[in-house]
């Protein structure tokens, strides 16, 4: 069985160092554009989703750990 790809930092730009940079030097103001949803709603549900979509990949790598180191 395939599992799903999960992320922490949707809701979170992705910048370059170069970016990081200018924003401790606030060179040009606020540049970053953050990830956003249509709803408040809709921003718990993603990050509901996606926590416990990374807690159930975690449990399962654990398991398939254990079957490697235990075997069946």
């Amino acid at each position: 069985m395939e599992r799903r790809k999960f992320r922490t930092d949707f809701l979170f730009p992705n910048i370059g160092f170069t970016e990081g940079i200018g924003s401790v030097l606030n060179i040009g103001g606020n540049y970053f554009e953050f990830n956003t949803s249509e709803s408040d709603l809709e921003a718990d549900t993603k990050a509901l989703e996606n926590d416990w979509g990374m807690v159930g990949n975690d449990i399962a790598e654990s398991i398939e750990k254990f079957k490697q180191e235990y075997g069946k």
